[in-house]
């Protein structure tokens, strides 16, 4: 196959500077949770993206200095040459495979604790660190000395991240999560002399810093600059009149411009709040204040948006961060003509998890992200088969669909079986609900991956038993059969069933999903999950005209989101729909006529009336047929059954992400011997022990004494 004419213009050739973008599609700078813990992994896995057809792989923020460091997040770090060998893997990995490197240097300014160092943080006023925690640390204001460092220490890493070969060197100024963009915002600067006042001012240090890097490494490297375009704040932050102001100011000096919205949490909005390309109003215009070529983001999936964008003059090179997570092979994609075959972004944000429970990467659609080095996973390749053995996977949910799409393109004879009339299970279900419909991409990709393979046959409306499966004659069987929300108040707070009072119903989420609802109208949602599922299930009720109170132990609505960067919409839309969020308490029991609530300082009871109860608790894992299979064991030699596992939900309820996984992990490892958990089953890497001797090793060096 060949790319369809009419996205031509998306593999045209763009000049940033003194190299040369392949195309116009550009993986934008990403944190990814990482960082300099596993920089192999981290390297790899932007390999990865550079073998999928990315024209630029850019690394996330990497920190230039000691004094601005954002511990406990686990980002790259340039504090001296000791970092650069990590740097330097990543930048041939990407190399390798004919793409630009691009660096994205960064001094966090008053975003930094500086937990780690204990160093006072600097910004233009004495003001609190401006952190995602309340952390109890105050920033001092900048003098013109400090400022002369920062400048200093910002030149010192563009030349060593030149030396490690990077194309594009970054100046960043955006998200509010870099000091320059702290100098040029209002809401930060209160500052008096020429730094501080007028947007001319404001301006100054990142001109100053951009020009210190264009002396020091535009001989050979582009000079990027990543930039806020909007606050979102009115006449209190930055506002896009004010930065097209700028870019009066500023406008050709970097040799590549980077638009971004807002914060991250603004910029990377979840699909349940904002659509593709929703930037497009903010970032529209500044083209033309410019001769030099802009990059923005937009969760863009769609090849006829991307053309559009460039075709209208909105933007030069296509900036994706999530959906090269999705489908690091996307561009490749386009360009053979396989554009149903793209993996594309859910917007769920589980990918920005990593980042903020500092583990590695992980992705709802891409199983493989994070694990390109530690299991030797790819995104598009998996070994061929090891043997003429069958598979039957029995459940068509996210796992099962993934576990049979590996294997059959592993090439195994596969049989998938569900009893429902279609596949997808919980991701059928979940994406009928308010604001999931784009999750439904995660059955739709392997549905058509799957109905291309001639090895796969697919049996709906086929609900199996023990003694059917031992008939079949399969060697192996997966049962991915799913999970179902408990009924009976168990999760966190109770551990055991809750006193459940007759005159109350009491309705789980997989009763509202198949279309059940409260007899009443106030309704009770009780959130022990903490993660998405009460509150779109709260919207559910008030969209039928229920009256909604969502009780939880937390002390916010959908307390984990605030992973997924979205806790506060969620918090904002319930209390715009008049949900009562009723924080710090559980529910303890019904009761006639209600439910009895404690609190979860005092333990005082109090007695609220409703007509319904939804506990949003925990799950059970449907394993009835896998423990009937297990209770079988004596006969599966004669049935010609070699294993039998149990994945995905049915195995042990999670995420989407972590069902997907599961399905991904079956098919690379069922036919492997079975591993006896005594060694790791993954790589990783250890950090060595400093030579105490080594006066490069710090500062200063101390003998140890007791």
């Amino acid at each position: 196959m060949s790319r369809d004419p009419r996205f031509d213009i998306l593999f045209e050739p763009v000049q940033i500077g003194p190299v040369v973008a392949r195309n116009r599609f550009y993986q934008v700078p990403h944190c990814n949770g990482m960082g300099y813990r596993d920089p192999t992994a981290l390297a790899a896995m932007r390999g990865i993206k550079a073998e999928g057809g990315w024209a630029v792989v850019c690394t996330e923020q990497v920190e230039i200095h000691y004094s601005s460091e954002i511990t406990p997040f686990i980002e790259l770090r340039l504090w001296d040459d000791r970092d650069m060998p990590g740097l330097v893997r990543m930048a041939d990995a990407v190399h390798a495979h004919g793409a630009l490197a691009g660096i994205e240097l960064c001094y966090n300014g008053m975003n930094g604790s500086n937990l780690y160092s204990r160093e006072i943080p600097m910004g233009p006023a004495h003001l609190p660190v401006a952190t995602f925690t309340y952390d109890p640390v105050q920033a001092r204001a900048m003098s013109k000395r400090d400022i002369a460092s920062l400048r200093r220490w910002h030149r010192a890493a563009a030349v060593r991240a030149k030396r490690a070969d990077f194309d594009i060197i970054y100046v960043y100024a955006g998200h509010a999560l870099g000091g320059l963009h702290h100098f040029l915002s209002r809401r930060y600067n209160d500052r008096t002399d020429e730094y501080g006042g007028s947007l001319e001012n404001r301006v100054r240090l990142l001109r100053e810093v951009i020009e210190d890097t264009r002396d020091a490494v535009g001989d050979r490297s582009a000079v990027a600059v990543r930039v806020t375009v909007d606050e979102l704040l009115g006449d209190e932050g930055l506002s896009k009149a004010e930065m097209e102001d700028a870019f009066g100011l500023l406008g050709d000096l970097p040799d590549l411009w980077d638009l971004v919205l807002g914060s991250w949490e603004d910029d990377s909005r979840t699909s349940r709040f904002a659509d593709e390309g929703f930037q497009e109003p903010f970032v529209t215009g500044f083209k033309r204040l410019t001769t030099k070529p802009v990059v923005g983001v937009g969760r863009f999936t769609s090849p006829d948006t991307m053309v559009r964008q460039v075709k209208a003059g909105i933007l030069d090179l296509i900036g994706c961060a999530r959906p090269s997570i999705a489908d690091p092979f996307l561009p490749r994609k386009v360009e053979e003509g396989r554009v149903d075959d793209i993996r594309e972004c859910i917007g769920c944000n589980i990918c920005v998890s990593g980042d903020f429970t500092m583990s590695p990467i992980r992705c709802t659609q891409n199983p493989s992200m994070g694990e390109e080095w530690r299991r030797g996973w790819h995104p598009e390749r998996i070994r061929r088969k090891s043997s003429d053995d069958t598979v039957l996977v029995v459940g068509g949910g996210p796992a099962g669909l993934e576990a049979a799409m590996m294997l059959g393109r592993r090439g195994y004879e596969v049989a998938l079986a569900d009893a429902g009339d279609a596949l997808g299970g919980r991701v059928s279900r979940e994406s009928r609900l308010p604001g999931l419909s784009a999750w439904a991409r995660v059955r739709d990709y392997r549905t058509y991956q799957i109905a291309q393979m001639p090895t796969v046959q697919t049996y709906l409306a086929s609900p199996l038993t023990a003694e059917d499966v031992l008939g079949f004659g399969f060697a192996h069987v997966a049962i991915a059969t799913g999970s179902s929300w408990r009924r009976d108040g168990v999760g966190r707070l109770h551990t055991k069933p809750i006193p459940l009072d007759a005159s109350v119903p009491v309705l789980t989420p997989d009763d509202l999903m198949a279309g059940g609802r409260p007899p009443g109208r106030e309704v009770v949602v009780f959130d022990d999950d903490h993660y998405y599922m009460a509150s779109v299930l709260a919207e559910l009720l008030v969209a039928d005209g229920h009256r909604v109170r969502l009780v939880t132990m937390a002390s916010r609505a959908a307390d984990w989101t605030y992973h997924t960067m979205e806790q506060h919409r969620i918090q904002a839309r319930l209390l715009e729909l008049g949900v009562v969020v009723d924080a710090n308490r559980g529910v303890r029991a019904t009761v006639p006529g209600g439910v009895a609530l404690v609190c979860k300082f005092t333990g005082r009871e109090e007695i609220v009336a409703c007509d319904a109860l939804v506990p949003v608790t925990a799950r059970l894992p449907d394993d009835r047929l896998f423990a009937d299979l297990m209770a079988r064991e004596p006969d599966w030699r004669d049935a010609g059954i070699v294993r039998v596992h149990a994945i995905g939900d049915a195995w042990a309820p999670g995420t989407i992400a972590a069902a997907v996984y599961a399905g991904r992990r079956f098919a690379e490892e069922f036919d492997l011997p079975e591993h006896d958990g005594d060694t790791v089953p993954f790589r990783r890497e250890i950090t060595g022990l400093a030579d105490l001797a080594d006066p490069a090793a710090g500062r200063a060096v101390l003998p140890l004494t007791e």
